[in-house]
């Protein structure tokens, strides 16, 4: 599909009037209108390569870049700040950096860092990787060598001692999906937008390198703002489309009590609200995958919670996979979503729909048809039978509440859930460290709007504290609860720094439990036991005064209580800490069935050669 960047004239010109950055929270959300200005020439002096790159990132929808100066993009970064719209947050490591953008994309549909070269750029890396695994649109923009060096034998700082400056772009090959390296001025305008637009199309991340000596440069193709992108939507093929819908109206129409199921994948396609018409339109159950919790509403009356095979939400499963027919939108199946590869699904009862290709059973396929086209036309066609959802009320009973705390009895992880389940609203969002948080917070109930962010995927530990920072600056009109361990936050913590820079005022609760519990249930070892630290005072070490910060420390219900009442109430301009004493054997349920599935999948025996 072709896309066509930089000046336009005719009708393109007029269809380029939209912002092209969609919340990833609103995977349904068309592209907004924005009117339209003449591109207004520039004076020599503002004709640069750093202007134009920062300009290009506001239009996208990029209002803060995360970024770690370094010699190599001190001058990008002056020009960076100079651009009005547009924030430099200066992180404490690139890692974080990275996976704050990581998490500012999730928030409004795009995301940027800016790092130095190798040093930073291989620092990053991990976070990239990430955002590749969960298709997030992040640019990756690295300060790179003066452009004379290049080609000239010679040996820099910050490489490995070798004249091929070529090891970072070699790196990022396998995790982003473009990558171009700007070392003259002459087609530096091609490369920024082709980079740009790319990652926007393909909702996957890019590495752009730029050369140290070229950002303050003015060249005649900067001479004007930057025309708005076009970027054409993808269409179906229309033969494909009609022919997909024939063949699944047949196999769901044949079906007594046919299900649905969402997927991650509905973010990339935008097919969110595509999704819930087709609910709307079919009265079949519907749930979600694991990692597609907060892709789609579940206040909706047909909702029947997370498919996550043995550890489903409870009678969850049991309709699932007593269907005879379900149609899974935008799945990833994998180990860990697959629990140790022990779905109890068939093949020839699965309508398997991805962005841009439908599997009806075990055949046909049909490929260039979008899934948001598929779906919306599918709720046209498909008969009503709401057989799986009247079984699931024959069946379902009401979970219990946990047991009743005694005075001052020890915290229970069940008990702050309760809580958890409490404070939030349609103005709050969710994120959840990898860990049992995932386990716990997959069972809360969202409320309409209410956000919900973690990183099933990739899995990295500590994703969460800059994915936090991220989201929380991107998402500014909600307040943001995240669930993270002890082990994960020793990771990453250093960024609490920069949160309070920002002055946020999202909810930490740290699970203090000794160590990585995610992993001992998979598989103990003394490896999994860390160092304690003192952690509300690290935090008030960290606040040293400047920002807004209150901290606690919670061992029992009563001291939970009071903690959210005033973190709700006295200080819900500030950013809080509360650090939850809890046991190093209290699990979720749900974490010691999964685990133990995915320790015998990690352990099978090599098949005989």
């Amino acid at each position: 599909m072709d896309t066509h960047i930089g000046s336009l004239d005719g009708p393109a010109l007029a269809a380029a009037n939209v912002t092209v950055g969609c919340p990833a929270s609103a995977p349904g959300c068309p592209m907004a209108s924005t009117p339209a200005q003449p591109a207004a020439a520039l004076t020599a002096g503002e004709a640069s390569l750093g202007r134009h790159l920062a300009r290009r990132l506001v239009q996208v929808g990029v209002g803060d870049v995360f970024a770690v100066p370094g010699d190599f993009n001190l001058t990008l970064l002056d020009h960076l700040i100079a651009e009005p719209g547009l924030r430099l947050v200066g992180c404490c490591n690139e890692l974080n950096a990275g996976y704050a953008a990581d998490g500012y994309a999730r928030a409004r549909g795009v995301g940027a860092c800016a790092v130095t070269f190798t040093v930073g750029g291989l620092s990053v890396l991990n976070a990239i990787a990430g955002a590749y695994s969960e298709n997030l649109p992040v640019i990756c923009i690295a300060g790179g060598p003066n452009s004379n060096d290049y080609g000239t034998n010679r040996i820099l700082h910050h490489t490995i001692g070798l004249p091929d400056f070529s090891q970072e772009l070699r790196c990022f090959q396998t995790v982003t999906c473009h990558q171009a390296v700007v070392t003259n001025l002459d087609d530096a305008h091609e490369q920024i937008d082709t980079a740009i637009a790319t990652a926007l199309r393909e909702s996957k991340p890019v590495y752009l390198s730029i050369s140290c000596n070229l950002p303050g440069l003015p060249h005649p193709t900067f001479s004007r703002d930057p025309v708005p992108f076009f970027l054409p939507p993808r269409m179906s093929n229309k033969m494909g489309l009609e022919a997909a819908i024939e063949a699944t109206v047949e196999f769901l129409n044949k079906a007594v009590k046919p299900v649905l199921v969402g997927g991650p994948k509905l973010r990339v396609a935008k097919a969110g609200k595509a999704f819930v018409d087709l609910v709307d339109a079919s009265g079949y159950a519907y749930a979600v995958m694991p990692s597609a919790k907060g892709l789609v509403p579940e206040t909706h009356p047909h909702f029947i919670g997370t498919y996550w095979g043995a550890v489903s939400t409870a009678f969850c499963a049991e309709i699932v996979e007593s269907a005879d027919a379900y149609l899974f939108a935008g799945p990833i199946f994998n180990d860990y979503s697959s629990v140790g590869y022990s779905f109890l699904l068939k093949k020839d009862k699965a309508i398997i729909i991805q962005p841009e290709r439908v599997i009806v059973g075990n055949g046909p396929a049909f490929g260039y048809v979008m899934m948001k086209d598929f779906l919306s036309e599918l709720a046209k066609r498909v008969k009503k039978n709401t057989t799986a959802y009247e079984n699931y009320k024959r069946i379902f009973v009401p979970e219990g509440q946990p047991l009743e705390s005694e005075p001052n009895e020890p915290l229970r992880v069940n008990v702050l859930f309760k809580h958890i389940q409490k404070m939030i609203t349609g103005d709050s969002a969710v994120i959840a460290e990898t860990g049992d948080s995932w386990f716990n917070c997959q069972k809360l109930k969202l409320p309409e709007g209410c956000g919900y962010e973690f990183q099933m995927q990739y899995g990295s530990i500590g994703w969460s504290v800059g994915a936090l920072l991220g989201y929380a600056q991107g998402a500014n009109t909600k307040r943001v609860i995240a669930c993270i361990g002890d082990g994960s936050f020793q990771v990453t913590a250093q960024d609490v720094s920069t949160m309070l820079r920002c002055q946020q005022n999202s909810i930490i609760f740290l699970i203090n439990n000794g160590g990585y519990t995610i992993e001992v249930e998979i598989h103990d070892g003394p490896y999994n036991v860390i160092k304690n630290w003192n952690y509300t005072g690290l935090v008030d070490a960290i606040h040293n005064g400047e920002g807004k910060c209150w901290t606690s420390k919670v061992k029992c219900e009563e001291e939970l209580t009071a903690a959210i009442e005033t973190a709700l109430g006295e200080k819900k301009d500030c950013l809080c800490f509360i650090e939850v004493i809890a046991h190093k054997d209290d699990t979720s349920k749900e974490l010691l069935e999964w685990g133990s599935r995915v320790s015998a999948a990690n352990s099978r025996p090599p098949n005989p050669q």
